[in-house]
């Protein structure tokens, strides 16, 4: 239980977090300060994990560190999307979001490695456990990046202060009739996309028992959608530059209707393998091309705030999988993944006839 809490606590604090974080540089008028002034908490945290002895420690380490990545999050996404035009933001979405994934799934390899080998002895002859070495590690790469973007990295030009009005709709009244807010309609079909992925990791036990496997072969499968993902965002993203962005997302929505229901149907640890690579896909085609089309239709000066309604409900979205594949799995192995395709259905039919495509993109060389 407690480990299930400090889990969840830093998606929570970051998801309450993020709208806030987006909004403070947007009315800043200033990007880089923020990416690097979450980098520098996240480093100094890991180190502080190291030295915890209580479990309130813990939890209020993770609801530091999710603060802090919420302003790294917001901030980054911002220069992105500041820093590319129409035609060439999908890719670079895609290049960040892969980024993004890596680090997601080198961590815990990292991390399981550097338990394994401890402790290990320093020139000095002091000796470092395995434990320690892995929030050591986790601290340096934060400087690291801390170091990247102070040297790489500058505000884009005609990013300004704003004292606007922060514009998070729920409804577009701006044409006939009423319709959803094409960045909030996109936000629930990410919520939905991150559901579906995220309903495998919360029953390893029922999986493993099902398909008769272990750990590695359950941590294979689970890696499988993550190394879709990266693999392939660049290149949809790339692609949505050039064709359009809505019709990307309808098809990756309607192709996580089978890759998630399959999950609940195979019975052999290779054709999990199979499916779970074929939803990476599928959440590829949805999550680069989303975050694009919502940096087509921020507004001048808010896209910390704006582009956060999506951050935030990826984060929502793997947290409600986890639960609702924890509750409803005792009905029957199938049932979480019934409902998960169903709601991508619905999804589907959400952007179809909610979102707005962006004026016609230039065509990218």
């Amino acid at each position: 239980m407690v480990a299930g809490v400090v889990l969840a606590l830093f998606g929570i604090a970051s998801s309450i977090a993020q709208p806030l974080a987006g909004r403070l540089s947007d009315r800043a008028g200033r990007r880089k300060i923020f990416v690097i002034g979450g980098l520098v908490v996240l480093g100094a945290i890991n180190l502080a994990f190291a030295a915890a002895t209580a479990y309130w420690h813990l939890f209020v380490l993770r609801v530091v560190q999710g603060l802090a990545a919420a302003f790294t999050i917001t901030a980054s996404l911002a220069i992105v999307n500041e820093l590319s035009d129409a035609g060439s933001r999908g890719g670079n979405m895609g290049v960040y979001n892969s980024f993004r994934l890596i680090g997601f799934g080198a961590g815990p390899l990292l991390a399981s490695v550097l338990l394994e080998m401890g402790p290990f002895t320093m020139p000095g002859g002091a000796e470092v456990t395995g434990f320690e070495a892995t929030f050591a590690v986790a601290a340096a790469t934060a400087f690291l990046g801390t170091g990247l973007v102070g040297v790489l990295v500058q505000d884009p030009e005609g990013t300004a202060p704003t004292e606007r009005r922060l514009a998070l709709r729920v409804w577009d009244r701006s044409g006939s009739g009423w319709r959803l807010d094409t960045i909030f309609a996109l936000g629930v079909a990410t919520l939905i996309m991150a559901s579906c992925m995220a309903l495998l990791s919360a029953i390893e036990p029922e999986v493993n028992a099902r398909l008769g496997q272990g750990p590695f072969l359950f941590a294979v499968e689970f890696v499988a959608l993550i190394a879709a993902l990266a693999a392939l965002q660049p290149v949809v993203g790339r692609a949505s530059d050039r064709m359009g962005r809505k019709w990307f997302i309808v098809l990756g929505l309607m192709g996580l209707v089978p890759t998630t229901l399959l999950q609940g149907v195979v019975g052999a640890p290779w054709q999990m393998i199979v499916v779970r690579m074929l939803q990476g896909g599928a959440g590829a085609l949805v999550f680069a091309p989303a975050l694009a089309l919502a940096g087509d239709h921020t507004e001048q000066g808010q896209s910390g705030a704006q582009l956060a309604v999506l951050t935030v409900a990826f984060g929502l979205g793997i947290s409600s999988g986890q639960l609702m594949a924890g509750f409803f799995v005792s009905f029957g192995f199938i049932v979480p993944f019934g409902i998960g395709s169903l709601l991508a259905v619905g999804a589907a039919v959400l952007v179809g006839t909610q979102v707005d495509e962006a004026e016609p993109a230039p065509s990218a060389a």
